[in-house]
This record gives structure tokens, sequence and C-alpha cells, in this order.
């Protein structure tokens, strides 16, 4: 069985028989390459020019010794096993090879036995030795990106452990509560003023109960004297292996609320068009995360804008400069799919007339976005995945590995998740490509920017085809509010384009849309057929929320009136615990006819 190594074997022995012996019996056991030097200065050639898998010494060597080898190995950095070897066996030179870093030591005379179970084991050790290090580098690399993205929040995060100690605070936390003081390890109550006592209940609580305390809003002085309005998230602090090791709290200051508001005035951020809070959170997670060289999973229906996220991405980064390669992993046979992405050599298989230069070395320097990544091949995910963890790669057909520096940008409109379940995707795959996700809300969610993409393409349009198209019909601007889209922002695009061809004037009318858009009912439609119905046969002053009590409807005008009574009448609160927008509260609010003597409290 073929035992090849990376590095292979350094045998050093001044006595030709047994240096011919050890070389023939790992030969024959099938390690390789197997080099054999006789005296210390050939060893040291050997070592100075390449790190070996396993070195192999006598102890003993004309005119220096083992020793020096021992030394000289650990003087260059290497982390290869050296097996010292001596006719003379004795406790202190034993102890002296181990303090030097010796991973074992045998007496002669070697039995083959011995020096092939030391061999096997020594390698083993090396091995594992790596892959070790290796896990350790990759796991200081992924904490070094989560720190920089937790300073880089400008929220204030404060996570402290069983005993209400203070384990870590961003730069937000510290520099608004300590003025930049270090109080890692310090009791919470010790932060000053009265945030630092709910700060202290809220973890004590959390800690107690192991449930969260979200969104509480808390009146306290900030350093400058001013009073503000905190608002504090609360929630348990658990590790990998599922036990309670503490509290995170989350402090915003209400202030940042309204700067939001106000940023939401921006309706352009790079290629996308859209003011609603959903957008202006993909916006600051852009300007976030693309300053930090971490891998990305963007998610998100089909048509939402996924390729727009990963060019925003590369132009928010250092990488700006260099190239951005897109590849869409669907748009290529499987069978094709490796020799595209890493690239050929001229002769690999039939069809290969001359070298390819693979996406992955085109990117080289810059970012490389995997568009439906959900789509490949386990075998090809493999490769993939050694690419992410090496930074190196193999051409088809080469032998000789390529090394670039390429951030990977991954999209896919799949359920990843239930994928890797199913066995469909790998898992360790799937974590590496998702440092961090951005998932994009389906246009149905963002229904106040709808008019905003509406006047982006009907200009678009009408310029390109040179057409004075100045506007839409008020039937055909409500029903294009009100479809869900399924298709989200590339199909509101197509439906624009293909009106604007249709329209031989300069509004477009109902007469231009699609026969699906113009046969789907608007909620608002079935409503008022509803309300119409109820209020021929129920003289009350509120009919329609009566006869829903009787129709499927019931459940939604509950929810929403339990949500109001729970938030004492605050729609934007009311409509983050429904998990809908706020306009769209708005709407069902008036639509269900739903007023403020029903949830007083």
């Amino acid at each position: 069985m073929s035992k090849e190594l990376n590095n292979g074997v350094l045998i050093i022995d001044d006595e030709e028989s047994l240096r011919c012996t050890f070389e023939m019996f790992l030969k024959r056991e099938g390690y390789s390459p197997v080099v054999a030097v006789s005296t210390y200065e050939d060893a040291l050639k050997e070592i100075e020019e390449k790190e070996f898998d396993i070195i192999i010494s006598d102890i003993l060597l004309e005119g220096s010794s083992g020793m020096d080898i021992l030394k000289k190995v650990k003087e260059l950095g290497h982390t290869c096993p050296v097996v010292m070897i001596t006719g003379y066996p004795n406790i202190k030179t034993a102890s002296e090879a181990v303090r030097l870093g010796a991973f074992d030591y045998l007496p002669k005379p070697v039995t083959k036995d011995a020096l092939l179970k030391v061999t096997r084991l020594a390698i083993k050790h090396n091995i594992l030795q790596k892959e070790k290090e290796e896990a350790e580098k990759e796991k200081e690399k992924y904490r070094i990106h989560l720190q920089t993205i937790f300073k880089s929040v400008k929220d204030l995060i404060i996570t402290v452990d069983n005993g209400l100690k203070i384990i870590e605070m961003n730069p937000s936390a510290q520099n608004l509560f300590f003025d930049g003081a270090d109080f890692h390890g310090k009791i919470i109550s010790e932060i000053p003023r009265t945030i630092g006592k709910s700060c202290f209940n809220d973890a004590k609580k959390v800690i107690q109960s192991k449930q969260e305390i979200l969104d509480r809003r808390v009146e306290c002085e900030r350093p400058d004297g001013q009073k503000k309005v905190f608002s504090m998230s609360t929630v348990p602090l658990m590790e990998t292996n599922n036990i309670y090791s503490g509290a995170v709290i989350v402090i915003r200051d209400m202030t940042r609320i309204e700067e939001l508001e106000e940023r939401g005035k921006k309706t352009k951020f790079h290629r996308f068009i859209g003011k609603s809070p959903a957008m202006q959170m993909v916006y600051t997670l852009i300007e976030n995360v693309g300053k930090v060289d971490a891998a990305v999973l963007i998610t998100g229906e089909s048509g939402t804008g996924k390729e727009l996220v990963a060019e925003a991405l590369h132009l928010e980064s250092p990488r700006a400069a260099r190239p951005f390669v897109k590849f869409d992993c669907t748009s290529i046979p499987d069978d094709l799919l490796e020799s595209e992405l890493f690239g050929h050599k001229k002769g690999a298989f039939t069809g290969a007339q001359q070298d390819r230069m693979g996406r992955i070395l085109q990117a080289d320097g810059g970012t490389l976005f995997l568009d439906e990544i959900g789509d490949i091949s386990l075998k090809t995910q493999l490769k993939l995945l050694r690419f992410l963890q090496e930074k190196t790669f193999y051409p088809v057909g080469r032998d000789q590995p390529i090394q670039v520096d390429v951030r990977v940008i991954a999209a896919t409109n799949a359920n990843l998740k239930k994928k890797v379940q199913e066995g469909a995707f790998r898992e360790d795959l799937y974590f590496r490509l998702r440092v961090v996700e951005i998932m994009l809300p389906p246009l149905r969610e963002r229904k106040e920017d709808i008019s905003l993409l509406i006047d982006f393409f009907l200009k678009k349009f009408s310029e390109k085809m040179g057409k004075e198209i100045t506007g839409l019909s008020e039937q055909v601007t409500d029903k294009l509010l009100n479809y869900p889209w399924p298709g989200n922002v590339r199909e509101l695009e197509h439906v624009i384009e293909r009106a604007i061809v249709l329209c031989n004037e300069n509004t477009i009318s109902t007469n231009q849309l699609a026969p699906d858009i113009l046969s789907h009912k608007e909620e608002t439609e079935k409503i008022s057929f509803i309300t119409k119905k109820t209020e021929e046969t129920i003289p009350d002053e509120r009919p329609l929320v009566s006869t829903f009590e009787t129709t499927n409807e019931t459940p939604e005008v509950q929810r929403i009136i339990d949500a109001l009574k729970r938030t004492a009448g605050n729609k934007a609160k009311a409509a983050r615990i429904l998990g809908i927008d706020r306009s769209t509260l708005y709407r069902k609010i008036k639509d269900f006819r739903i007023e403020e003597k029903d949830f007083e409290v």
C-alpha cells in the first residue's frame, strides 16, 4: 500500500549498511520519497532546503551528533518529528534528546518492526499536530473576523458571566459608559447612572430564568448630562455545549432610531432602489460587512437582487479595484463545472486543447461571486471546501497547487439548512460560506419601495425605447401596489418594460398590463365585498369585525387587536410583533376598520 508523503523521510547515519537497511525497509513498506545521507553537513543542506515529514538520525555522527540535528531543526522552526537512534543508550542522552524535542529514542540494534512502528506513529502524530495547528489558525481567523464586526456595531453590546461580571463590551458601550476606561471583570452594577442598575437587574433575571427580555425602554442620563431613552434587550448566553454561561445585553440609544428614520430618505444605494426599513438594514449590513474580509452567504427569493448585494459588498471592500468575477453554478453542466471553476491543463481530458484559467484564478486579489451555490454536486462541494480552507487549488490535470487571495461570496434561493439535513449539501461547507448571512426581503414585504422602483424602471425603459411616457393611470398603480410579486423586483422590471413596449401614449393603462396581474384579486376588494354584505344585513356600528367572527378572517383581526393592546397602541412595535411592515399594519387597520377603542387597555 502506498504511503506517499508530502515531504518525505530523511535518514541520517554514517554506517552505510544501517542507512541502506532503513531505506530498504521504509521503501518496501511504501513510504516515498526516502532520502538517506551519511554526514551532518549533507543533512544540514537537506533540512535547510525543505521540511521533512520525519527525520531518523543516529545520535553519533562523524564530527558531530544527532543532538546538533535536533537543535538545528528547532532553530529553523520545523515541526517534523525527529527519532534518535544510538548504540549506547543511557538516561542522560535520552533525557537530553527529549528535552530538545525528539519524538522517540530507539536503541540499537533496531528491528524492522520497531522502525516501522515508530515511523508510523511519528507521521500520524505530525499529521494530527498540523491539523490541530490549522484548526487553531482558522479559529483565530474567525475570532478576528467576528471581533471586527463586534467592534464596528454602533449599538452597545455587553456580555456578562453567571456571576454578573463583565466579560466583554464593544467600543460603543465602553466609550459611552466609561469614557474608554477598562471595566472588564467588574460587576455590571458598577456601570454608572441608572443604566447600570437596569443592566444589572435585567441580566440577573435572564441568568436566573433563562428567558430573554426584549425591547425594554429605560430613561437615563448620558455622560453629557442629557436624558435619553434607551432600548434594552437581554438574552441568555449559551455555549456550543448547550450550557448557559451568562447573558448578552444589547442597548440602543433611541436617537439612533431617529438617525435610521432620517437615513430612510436615502432611496438609492449602489444599484439598489428602496427606502423601506428592511432595505435600510440591508444597506447597513453591506456597509459593515463589506469592510471585513469574511465569507458572506446571500439568501433570498429569485429576483430580489442577490447579485446586486455581491457587487455592493465588493465595491465597499478594500478589493474594489480588483476583479469581481461572477459565476452562475447552474449555467454549466456538472461534468464541466470543475474545469470552469478551477481551470484545466492542456490535454487533461478530451477536448482540452489548451490551458484554461478558471474563475478562481481570474478573481485573484478580488471577489468571486458564486450564484446558486446550493445546486453544485457533493464532489464539487468537497473541492470548494478544500479551496476555502487552504486558499490553494489544483486545476484539472495539474499536480502542482496554485495559491490565490480571493474573497468568496455565495448566494442561493434554496433552503441550504434543509439541504444539509437531507445530506444534499455539506454542513462544513455551509458554515464555511455562512460566516455572515445577508437575507434579502421579498418585494411583497417592502411594498413602500414599489412606487420608487416603478418610477426608476419607467424612466429607464422610456429613455431606452425613445418614448415619452410620463406615468401610470390610477388603476394601474393600484394593481401594481396590491400584486404579491412572486418574481420580486425582476418581475416588476419585466412588467414595466412590457407595458412601455405596448404603450403608444404618454400614460400606461390597464390595457398594457399582463393578464395575471389584471386577474389578481386584491385583498382590499375581498374586504370591501364582505363589508358591503355585512352592512346590508347587520345594522351595527362595527359590522366588519362581527362578521369576521364567523369567517376565516377572525384570527388575523384578533391578532392585530391583541398586538395593539400589548403595545398600548404603539403601531411600530405591534408591526414587529406581527412580523409585518408598519405600512402593511396601517393598511390592515384601515381595511378591517379597527378603531382606537378596540384596543384600549
